[in-house]
């Protein structure tokens, strides 16, 4: 830590300063360390003993003993030299701290050459200020992922719904050829859908981010709602020629919970099924169970593999399968799925075999209360 005493010449103002230092140095969240001109340590912070992973540091260590750095690129940083090299107050973000055990946190690291020690006797020296921002760092590098990842899939469907309308424009002009127009049309409306269905899921996941996400409860007939629902997605299930069913205990009862959730939840599933489906069936199950209500949605399709599995509802995961990126997505809608399931205490299970099909099993419970 800082040293208790000053020497006996010192004056009273010095002495003073000194408290006020140690006190300032030690109430900081920072890790503080100073360090003479030839980068050995001459007084610290509690917070650098806790980044630095050390329970004290020995007199007149040396600051490159005591700090395993490597940059951006994973290569070793004399840290000696870096300190040494400082000529004005520097910062930086981009280097990273090696413990023994082998873990790595991502560090910010400020050096700035001053006046060690009190009043004219006091010699030149550093203070390096440390800082912990791994967790700044994994946000960062979720933001910029999650710009890149909507920069990309927002740029496709609006260039092909311009490209469209433009066709039908230009066919109108040329040939009047109504079939074309409808054709390019419908295709410009299509994409244009895939963006609102995107935007849905983003305004979702921003309110489920920030916890502004609420739940009103409320009478669910499970039987009209699965109808619907199949009702609902029957044209995108006819246009790649699949069947859309449903199984329904007709016992089933009314389940108390968030009637918009539910749906949305359902809907994201089944929109999956019918996407990774080429041929065979979708089916939309119900069947009662311990105060609530057991959904299935089951599909012949692609399937998922094992270690997919484990991702699939990581936010922005897609899977590395051709068959898979072939189609349009963010990777956000399962991951959106799975907030929503945790607001509504549900539970949600997943057998699939590559090429034999998925089955995403949903548990919500029925509850008139949060």
């Amino acid at each position: 830590m800082l040293p208790k005493t000053l020497a006996p010449n010192e004056s009273a103002s010095a002495r003073l300063e000194h408290e006020r230092l140690t006190s300032l140095i030690n109430s900081m969240a920072d890790g503080v360390v100073a360090v003479d001109e030839k980068a050995r340590v001459v007084i610290y912070n509690g917070a650098a003993l806790n980044i630095l992973d050390a329970n004290n540091f020995k007199s007149n260590v040396s600051i490159g003993s005591l700090m395993q750095l490597v940059d951006r690129l994973d290569k070793d940083v004399d840290v000696v030299e870096l300190v040494k090299a400082a000529k004005v107050a520097t910062s930086s973000r981009d280097y990273r701290l090696k413990y023994a055990d082998g873990s790595i946190i991502n560090l910010y690291l400020s050096i700035a050459p001053v006046h060690l020690g009190y009043g004219a006797r006091g010699k030149r020296g550093y203070v390096l200020l440390l800082r912990d921002i791994t967790n700044e760092k994994s946000l960062e590098e979720e933001r910029d992922e999650f710009i890149s990842v909507i920069s990309h899939e927002l740029r496709t469907p609006i260039a092909i719904s311009e490209g469209n309308i433009g066709n039908a424009q230009f066919i109108v002009d040329k040939s009047g050829d109504m079939d074309a127009v409808r054709k390019a049309l419908q295709e410009a409306h299509n994409q244009i859908i895939y963006l609102a269905e995107m935007i849905n899921d983003l305004s979702t996941l921003s309110r489920a981010e920030r916890g502004k996400l609420t739940v009103v409860y409320e009478s669910i007939n499970v039987h009209e709602l699965v109808e619907e629902l199949a009702c609902n997605y029957k044209d995108h299930a006819d246009a790649k020629k699949l069947s859309i069913r449903t199984s329904i205990d007709p016992r089933i009862e009314i389940l108390h919970s968030s009637k918009l959730y539910v749906r949305e939840i359902l809907q994201n599933f089944i929109t999956n099924a019918i996407k990774y489906t080429e041929k065979g069936y979708v089916e939309i199950e119900a069947k009662n169970k311990d105060n609530g209500v057991v959904f299935k949605v089951r599909d012949s399709g692609i399937g998922i593999s094992k270690s997919d599995q484990e991702r699939v509802y990581d936010k922005f995961f897609r899977s590395e399968d051709f068959r898979t990126r072939a189609t349009n997505g963010t990777g956000l809608g399962l991951y959106v799925t799975m907030k929503l399931a945790r607001l509504l205490h549900t539970e949600i299970s997943l057998e699939s075999e590559l090429n034999k099909g998925s089955t995403f099993t949903i548990f919500i419970p029925s509850l008139t209360k949060g």
